[in-house]
């Protein structure tokens, strides 16, 4: 019999410990693959700081490294400078390379270090207690924001990966999302991109993946998927944000 699927190298054997409906299991997938694909897994050194993302050290087979929360960028800088024939890249929740760490997200990118950054958008925090996050959306609740989120007293939505691509040093920026076959592909293809532009020393590279988190937003799986078509599509512009002339040629 013919086999036509199975496991990633990429991956551990360990199972997936998230919330039913979570689609952090789905963005590390992807991950996993693309660093199979282009054979880089013994290469690689991953960085993962608090909340969900702080499970990845379980998950891939590459070597990892924790980090403080909002300071995996910090980190991953280090290792690359001191280990620049590594490939390392850092998964992050949107709290905390948006809120947490935002001064080291925005200096990475002028500085052009050269690694690759995931970024999982659930507009919330998710392990950390459900509250309100730099990207959590005008109206929603959380528990931080119990009677929804104020502009006036809380500020807007952040689309930060358009903040990133504003900077000169950021090489290549890109908005997917993970809630359909279609957009996994995008979102996949993406993430490869962005390793490729790692391996070419061309510069910073981000990936921000819209996800759900269906145990805070208090939906079911199913529910949670239409409401991130609904409510986050139209807030965060999905697509290649940024392709400089030098990425264009990859």
């Amino acid at each position: 019999m013919k086999k036509v699927f199975s496991r990633t190298k990429g991956l551990t054997e360990v199972p997936f410990t998230f919330c039913p409906g979570c689609t952090h299991g789905t963005i590390m997938r992807l991950i996993a693959e693309i660093l199979e694909e282009l054979d880089i897994i013994d290469n690689t050194i991953g960085v993962s700081p608090v909340g969900c993302a702080g499970f990845s050290q379980d998950f891939f087979s590459c070597d990892f490294v924790g980090a403080a929360h909002g300071r995996a960028q910090a980190v991953g800088t280090g290792i690359k400078r001191a280990l620049p024939h590594r490939t390392v890249f850092t998964y992050q929740g949107d709290g905390d390379i948006a809120a947490i760490g935002t001064q080291h997200a925005i200096h990475v990118a002028a500085r052009g270090e050269k690694i690759t950054s995931i970024m999982v958008n659930n507009a919330i925090y998710g392990m950390t207690g459900g509250q309100m996050a730099p990207t959590t959306l005008t109206d929603m609740k959380t528990s931080t924001s119990p009677f929804g989120r104020d502009p006036v007293t809380m500020g807007f939505p952040m689309d930060f990966p358009k903040v990133i691509a504003g900077i000169p040093g950021a090489a290549y920026v890109a908005s997917v999302s993970v809630d359909s076959p279609k957009n996994i592909q995008k979102t996949k293809n993406a993430i490869r991109k962005a390793f490729k532009v790692q391996q070419a020393g061309l510069g910073f590279s981000l990936v921000s993946v819209l996800s759900t988190c269906p145990t805070n937003w208090g939906l079911t799986p199913v529910d949670s998927l239409q409401w991130l078509r609904d409510n986050m599509m139209p807030v965060y512009e999905l697509g290649e944000l940024k392709v400089t002339e030098e990425v264009a040629l990859l």
